[in-house]
């Protein structure tokens, strides 16, 4: 089985997935565990991913109470070692059975660092992960709607409390639901493109969700309606871009992203770091944010825009995942912060 990219260049490795040859951009994440949350992530929808850690699958596959959407959502896998032998109390099954039921290409036996580096030096690319024959067509998956793709038909409301907030669910992740019910509150998960401006609400919640947020018109212009309504704001990783949108400002994409659960963000407000998880390929350019709008929280390695919020209204977002899974729930106040604010004022 080969790994082959756009310039050509290949590696060679052992299948442990699907039989099926498969399309997509390549990006690296850097997590040591949390495998199935990620791998059930909307937001790497159309992405084959190379994960840094060396060993992955020795905890095997646990049922779907852990998973972030219904269905593993990666294009790819590339893994330098695969570990068919798994033990944990709740697996289920392997993760190349994982792969296989899920129609998922996987290879492993490659060198995950030297793939790693060169993403790093030439930014994220697109490859192929080819199983039999020759390679076929370098599609961008970028070029695409994603948020389309992967964001619910219907609406669907969890809880009956007296605050009632809309969740736009781009492509969103389940603990961002589990973050916000609480007795307080109605949550009405509603389509990316849904026209929620003639509902009755009390705030908004923006999820996350894959690629380009530039193609997300819809969504931008009914978070526009929001805000000239006045309502609480709240943003997630794509929920940050589209809020930015809506402010004004523009989107760019990132050389290599951001993906894994160990990435460092500065409050540039208080000065406080925070170890985040994240996974996301475009971000804020902050230089756009108009003159009543603030960066909130900013990246500790490469200076990216991390968050903003408006200096007197209820808005404001976040580009890491303050839900985690996976990763450290070191900013799960975030979610608490909205919702107080929101029974506070008695809304």
């Amino acid at each position: 089985m080969r790994l082959i990219f756009q310039d050509n260049t290949t590696f060679e490795g052992e299948s442990f997935g699907a039989d099926v040859n498969v399309a997509g951009e390549v990006v690296f994440a850097t997590g040591m565990t949390g495998y199935v949350e990620a791998f059930t992530d909307p937001s790497f929808a159309g992405q084959i991913v190379v994960l840094t850690y060396p060993l992955i699958g020795n905890y095997g596959v646990p049922d779907k109470s852990t998973w972030e959407s219904e269905k593993m959502q990666i294009a790819g896998l590339v893994v330098s070692e695969y570990s068919s032998h798994y033990s944990h109390h709740d697996a289920l099954s392997s993760l190349s059975e994982w792969c296989k039921a899920s129609g998922v290409s996987a290879i492993q036996g490659v060198d995950t660092r030297a793939i790693t580096k060169m993403l790093r030096e030439k930014g994220s690319t697109l490859g192929q992960l080819i199983h039999s024959g020759e390679a076929g067509v370098f599609s961008d998956p970028n070029t695409e709607n994603l948020v389309a793709k992967v964001s619910p038909k219907e609406v669907k409301t969890y809880g009956n409390g007296p605050i009632r907030i809309i969740f736009v669910d781009c492509g969103a992740k389940e603990n961002i639901v589990r973050s916000l019910v609480r007795p307080e509150t109605t949550i009405v998960r509603v389509p990316w493109d849904y026209d929620y401006s003639k509902e009755e609400y009390h705030a908004l919640m923006l999820s996350n969700g894959p690629g380009d947020p530039q193609k997300c018109g819809p969504a931008v212009e009914q978070i526009k309606k929001a805000m000239a309504a006045g309502k609480p704001i709240l943003g997630v990783c794509l929920g940050n871009q589209l809020l930015s949108l809506a402010a004004g400002a523009t989107t760019y994409k990132l050389p290599y992203g951001h993906r894994g659960q160990n990435v460092p963000c500065t409050d540039v407000e208080t000065g406080r770091c925070y170890i985040t998880s994240q996974n996301h390929g475009f971000a804020v350019d902050e230089a756009t944010l108009p003159s009543d709008w603030k960066p909130w929280f900013k990246n500790a390695n490469d200076g990216s825009n991390e968050g903003i919020k408006h200096a007197s209204k209820p808005w404001r977002s976040v580009q890491f995942h303050p839900e985690a899974s996976p990763g450290p729930t070191d900013t799960s106040w975030i979610f608490d912060q909205f919702l107080n604010d929101l029974i506070a004022n008695k809304i």
